[in-house]
């Protein structure tokens, strides 16, 4: 009954769905970054992150994503100095990236940073770095584990840090 609608509302269907099953991962991924803390950051590449190629170094990347996790923590009212004063660590347990296209001295790089999901112990922030151009340079992702600081050892996600959060998806 529904295809039979649909053929009579859209007289293309089978172009239509011939493009949904091409596109379908990207309209899954966009449905699921709409339940998504996003920030965008912004930064301009100066020459001292450069390599002798003129290619912003490799290593650069887990600063540029660090700023992006400051400003993500920032945009929901939480601090790293704050959940350290409450004797909470944040450690980094992993770290991937994936590069496409190189970054350049002077480019303005705009830094996409979002939390896909509800911490536990764990907490994972996913990045997209872009150009002034537009042009995706690369993707990363790091896993942080919330540590308390007097053990050393693995703890749930802070109830506060928790409420924040929930408050932006």
């Amino acid at each position: 009954l529904v295809k039979y609608v649909a053929r009579l509302v859209f007289p293309f269907w089978d172009v239509f769905r011939r493009i949904v099953k091409r596109f379908e991962k990207q309209i899954v991924y966009s449905l699921i970054n709409k339940m998504a803390l996003e920030i965008i950051t912004n930064l301009r590449v100066r020459y001292a992150e450069t390599d002798r190629m003129g290619y912003v170094y490799y290593g650069n990347y887990a600063t540029y994503f660090e700023v992006g996790r400051v400003e993500a923590m920032k945009s929901i009212g939480m601090s790293y100095k704050k959940l350290e004063d409450s004797g909470i660590m944040m450690p980094v347990l992993e770290y991937k990236i994936k590069y496409f296209k190189p970054a350049f001295y002077d480019d303005e790089l705009t830094i996409v940073t979002s939390i896909k999901e509800l911490p536990m112990a764990r907490i994972t922030f996913f990045y997209e770095t872009y150009n002034q151009e537009g042009e995706k340079l690369n993707a990363g992702e790091t896993t942080l584990v919330f540590v308390n600081v007097k053990t050393g050892r693995p703890v749930s996600a802070p109830t506060e840090f928790m409420e924040k959060l929930k408050m932006n998806f």
